[in-house]
């Protein structure tokens, strides 16, 4: 006995059966960057959503929550998804599980520890071509903090992230703080197993006068340099302290 297939209608907006949720969430982004659904707009809803693209309550679900992660919509219960505006801050922490997972693989750390060097060696060099007085004086009031933190551990690392964002800030880039920001997330671990090392926090502060009195001068290489060092010096002391039992 056989079954005659259900005719579907031709105005349905179908997709393909691999990976539904997928292909409904790419055509749900494509039209929010086209302006279809502009932010503050309400989605269909999921019913609509259902209908128009043949597919599961599931698959819309799932859908709308991988836009959420991307910063896309935002999802209340007992209301339709709305478009949002997403944040540089979003989109990072949206890479956070894959950052944690290549944190984990086979020198993952020593990649981004390479990252983060490449990154704020260019800042440290920026901020010694641009620095204002301004910046100088936070940057200044950020080293104040770091050295009356000295011995207490959890002030030490929370001023030492300070003074590295008050160089990542002279650059007057949201992007480049936003990623500074994700960095001191993915590397937690390493400021708090290298400022436990005897006199660490002590040749931190040191590196940090350093690094600030070449960008105060206007030192784009002594500044290079400095902070150069201090990054080596850091990663050195964070792989000598994790063998240590």
């Amino acid at each position: 006995m056989t079954t005659t297939p259900v005719p579907r209608p031709a105005s349905a907006d179908f997709v393909r059966p691999r990976r539904l949720y997928e292909e409904v969430a790419a055509r749900l982004e494509a039209e929010i960057h086209s302006g279809t659904y502009r932010p503050g707009d309400a989605l269909p809803s999921e019913r609509d959503l259902m209908n128009r693209f043949g597919v599961g309550r599931p698959a819309v679900r799932e859908a709308l929550f991988s836009l959420q992660k991307l910063g896309l919509v935002a999802i209340r219960q007992g209301d339709r998804a709305r478009v949002t505006q997403p944040t540089r801050e979003v989109v990072l922490d949206a890479m956070a599980g894959a950052a944690r997972h290549l944190l984990s693989v086979p020198d993952g750390i020593r990649q981004f520890q390479g990252a983060r060097a490449f990154f704020e060696i260019g800042l440290a060099r920026h901020a010694a071509a641009t620095a204002e007085p301004s910046d100088i004086a936070a940057l200044e009031q950020a080293l104040a903090a770091n050295r009356a933190a000295l011995g207490d551990q959890a002030a030490f690392e929370r001023t030492d992230v300070e003074f590295h964002h008050a160089i990542a800030s002279i650059a007057r880039n949201p992007i480049f703080e936003a990623i500074h920001q994700a960095m001191v997330g993915w590397l937690t671990e390493q400021r708090h197993i290298t400022l436990r090392a005897p006199r660490q926090q002590e040749l931190a502060l040191k590196a940090h006068q350093q690094i600030l009195s070449a960008i105060r001068d206007h030192d784009p290489d002594r500044a290079e340099r400095m902070m150069r060092d201090h990054l080596q010096q850091v990663n050195k002391t964070y792989w000598k302290q994790r063998i240590v039992p």
